[in-house]
């Protein structure tokens, strides 16, 4: 999600949830805040593809003979700059944009892509929640319809296959996990997953549990990628610093710690707000409870998650 708003809320562990609805309510005038202030920088991965990391979710490009193959846009105040990034790279345009799920930190930018002549990409269920005015319950934030330029053009239920820029491009949806239209992205020359906002290396992931988001499909999804990638894989988070195999192990052994220590407070009634004060994370806290949320906030997003 949004990334500087969750920032400024997570400054103490005092600040909770309450703070954190109150500011990411505001996410509408973040949005078209002037993107002065923000750089774009080029992180190479591997091979031919790199990750850039500006204000919002991380993207992923793939250059090449046959164009640019682009993975999230951040948000539109900021298409320029990652345009002129990309061109850094390869003087080509973007021919294909995917979309790993439908939050405006990474679809922000599609409108623009799209009126470029970008093939906007995506699981049928992030055109789904693009096109109609949406709410984000745990946050209190109305998100409204995208225009229909910035709609996925091309969708799909599994998987899709790009053979684009001498690499096997498999895009594939996972279960319901962060939310009910993730996809994870692998490009299998290069030996890299992008793995959109299923992975935020070193810190608590945001989960839309309203949109089928849970603990336990974070979990499977990350299992699922681990099962299939080799020991040299490098994984590019939704959000964080770029990571091999041992980075997402210990985001996995997180989760699951998470899970268990939460998960017997829920199954034995206890309120939200009874769980959330028991700091049933306290041990993983000064670790992973530094990022975008922190832990009170984390731990009651989890909760609501479980109770679905």
């Amino acid at each position: 999600m949004l990334k500087h708003v969750f920032s400024r809320c997570g400054s103490s562990r005092s600040c909770g949830f309450a703070a954190a609805v109150c500011l990411v309510a505001s996410f509408a005038a973040a949005r078209a805040q002037d993107a002065q202030p923000v750089e774009i920088n080029t992180v190479p991965v591997a091979g031919n593809v790199s990750m850039l990391v500006g204000q919002g979710g991380n993207i992923g490009v793939c250059v090449g003979e046959d164009g640019v193959f682009l993975i999230d846009d951040q948000f539109a105040p900021l298409t320029e700059k990652i345009k002129a990034a990309v061109a850094k790279l390869s003087p080509k345009p973007v021919k294909f944009l995917v979309n790993t799920h439908w939050h405006f930190d990474h679809t922000g930018g599609n409108e623009n892509f799209g009126k470029a002549g970008a093939i906007i990409v995506a699981h049928e269920n992030v055109r789904r929640s693009m096109s109609k005015d949406q709410f984000i319950e745990a946050f209190n934030a109305n998100v409204p319809a995208a225009p229909p330029v910035a709609l996925p053009i091309v969708t799909f239920t599994e998987t899709v296959t790009f053979h684009f820029n001498g690499d096997d491009i498999r895009v594939f949806h996972v279960a319901p996990a962060h939310t009910d239209g993730d996809s994870v992205i692998h490009f299998a020359r290069a030996n890299v997953y992008h793995m959109g906002d299923t992975y935020f290396n070193g810190m608590y992931p945001f989960i839309d549990t309203a949109r089928g988001g849970s603990l336990g499909g974070m979990i499977a999804a990350v299992d699922l990628v681990l099962k299939e990638a080799s020991p040299d894989a490098k994984f590019i988070p939704g959000h964080g610093e770029m990571s091999g195999v041992a980075e997402l192990r210990a985001y996995r052994q997180m989760l699951v710690e998470a899970r268990d220590a939460i998960s017997p407070l829920v199954k034995a009634g206890k309120s939200k707000e009874e769980i959330v004060a028991a700091h049933p994370t306290k041990a993983l806290d000064e670790k992973w409870g530094k990022g975008i949320l922190q832990p009170d906030a984390w731990v009651g997003i989890v909760v609501d998650g479980m109770k679905r």
